[in-house]
């Protein structure tokens, strides 16, 4: 423990040490993985992070999993913004921005409960110091018609500092359905990625000159038909509208999510502006991987079984002129 703890004051040292030297703002997106609270919220299915739920969720795992997110934004160098997916509610938030060093960076948050059955929902934590909240709203994209229940998307309009000026931006964080639902969920993320970029255009033609930004895990990868038909980048970086799909940066092996042997992006950002992007993979956030070879994420659970690590997905950062 006090090892892990000394590891953990020099990477924020180092973090420190860095983000004074580079002034640029950074905007970051990341599925946690199941950040919940140990309590069981009877309107949600959230019984198996409880202790006496099937992943034995205790306080202690709930601990470790808070301080291993707040190690990653320190790894990260302490981005203005931080769009959030798979978080259960604002007190697991609080206990996040004020239970940890991230209070000292002046960390705040925006979050709304969901209709989404396993009570997850998506969130924003920014720095008040890079980044004002002017508005924010949950837009719906659930069908009560075909009993369909998903994540809203999170929609924040604020200013964010880019170099000595503040710009107007409006930021979107998503998590799309799952492939589990095999036809009937993507047909629900093509109509998602539509409501999506038409809400993105009508955004920036009010707004002319504001930075507009989707980001999220989409559960699909570029050149599948929610990406490419109903974002509208029909095999290109750029649609029809102006705006960019900045996964595009990322080389061939690269990405956010590994599924068995193949890395891919579905953690993606769509923006109005063509932006510097990454995929944030340090070496702390993976381990071997035994069956495919090379590395593999470290996630806090396999299955059921708890394994201690960050997240099934790697953070994706754009950073700002």
């Amino acid at each position: 423990m006090k090892k892990f703890a000394l590891l953990l004051a020099l990477a924020i040292l180092c973090c420190e040490g860095w983000s004074q030297a580079d002034t640029r703002r950074r905007i970051a997106f990341w599925n946690v993985e199941n950040l919940f609270d140990t309590r069981h919220d009877t309107l949600k299915s959230d019984e198996a992070f409880t202790p006496w739920g099937e992943n034995h969720w205790t306080i202690k795992r709930y601990e470790d999993k808070r301080n291993k997110i707040f190690k990653v934004v320190a790894a990260m160098g302490w981005p203005a913004v931080l769009g959030m997916a798979e978080v259960e509610n604002d007190r697991v938030l609080a206990d996040l921005c004020k239970d940890t060093p991230l209070r000292k960076m002046g960390y705040e948050w925006v979050h709304y409960e969901s209709p989404d059955r396993r009570g997850v929902d998506c969130a924003m934590i920014y720095r008040k110091d890079q980044f004002k909240v002017l508005s924010s709203k949950a837009i719906c994209v659930s069908d009560s018609a075909e009993d369909f229940y998903t994540r809203d998307i999170l929609m924040v309009h604020g200013m964010i500092k880019c170099s000595e000026k503040w710009d107007t931006c409006y930021l979107f964080v998503n998590h799309w359905p799952s492939k589990l639902g095999g036809v009937a969920a993507d047909r629900h993320r093509l109509q998602i990625a539509q409501k999506l970029m038409q809400t993105m255009d009508s955004v920036r033609n009010c707004a002319e000159g504001a930075l507009v930004l989707a980001m999220g895990d989409l559960n699909a990868s570029s050149d599948e038909e929610a990406v490419y038909k109903g974002l509208g980048f029909g095999g290109g970086c750029e649609n029809a509208l102006g705006f960019y799909n900045l996964t595009y940066q990322v080389p061939e092996g690269v990405g956010s999510y590994k599924y068995h042997d193949a890395w891919s992006c579905i953690d993606q950002m769509i923006c109005n502006w063509d932006l510097e992007f990454e995929v944030f993979a340090p070496d702390f956030m993976l381990i071997d991987d035994q069956k495919y070879l090379g590395k593999k994420l470290f996630r806090t659970y396999l299955g059921m079984r708890y394994q201690g690590g960050y997240s099934d997905h790697l953070p994706i950062i754009v950073t700002l002129p």
